[in-house]
Formats: C-alpha cells, structure tokens, sequence
C-alpha cells in the first residue's frame, strides 16, 4: 500500500542496518526518506528542511532522544513534527514520560512494521 500523501520522514538510528532497513522499507511504501545517526543531525536536519514525521532512536550516541524533543519542542518549527520514538526495554514510565515530553507514539524494538504503518497512517 502506498501512502496517500508523500509524506517526509526522517529516520534517526545510531545502527546503520536499522537507518537502511526502515529508510528502504518508508521509500517502497512511497514516503519521502532522510535519514541520520545522530541527535544533531536530526536538530541540523529540521533546520534545513523538517520532515513531516521523525522516526527516533531513543539512545543516539551524542544525545539522547528525549533531549532531541526536548529541544525540537522549544523550536517553532519542530513543534509540528509527528514523533515516534523507537526503544529497546518498554515500560510503563518511559513510555509516561515520552508522552509527556510530546511523543505521538512509541514502538519497541525490533520494530514492527504493521504497527510503525498503524502510526505513520494514523498521524
């Protein structure tokens, strides 16, 4: 299925398969795919040209993912992005506190396809 819009969206991951293999599966699914390793990439990326959705690592190497909403939040132009956060151990208080902090979903790796279309479609 093909999205009905092309919308944009940034993957951020530390892990180059998990970049290639979610960035590969967004573009045959008809989304328009960035992609980065790091939280300023992702800051440096929304300057530039910000995405409709952010697909987040929560653990990036040079910052971590809820300093990186924190900060998309504070900026007027990163307050409009749709935010699913992907983390490796699910619990009830990261997922509090990730919601609180303005994320629209959380998935758990590895991630599911099916539910990560559920967000993008439900965004």
């Amino acid at each position: 299925m093909v999205a009905k819009e092309c919308k944009r969206v940034l993957v951020a991951d530390d892990d180059a398969c998990s970049r290639k293999l979610m960035a590969t599966r967004l573009h045959a699914d008809g989304y328009e795919v960035g992609y980065t390793d790091s939280g300023a990439g992702v800051l440096e990326a929304v300057a530039r040209d910000a995405p409709d959705i952010l697909l987040l690592d929560l653990t990036l190497p040079d910052m971590d993912g809820l300093e990186v909403v924190r900060r998309l939040k504070a900026d007027p132009v990163g307050d409009g992005i749709q935010i699913i956060m992907v983390i490796a151990l699910d619990d009830g208080v990261s997922r509090d506190s990730l919601a609180y902090a303005g994320v629209s979903y959380v998935l758990t790796k590895p991630v599911d396809w099916w539910q990560l279309k559920a967000c993008l479609e439900g965004g």
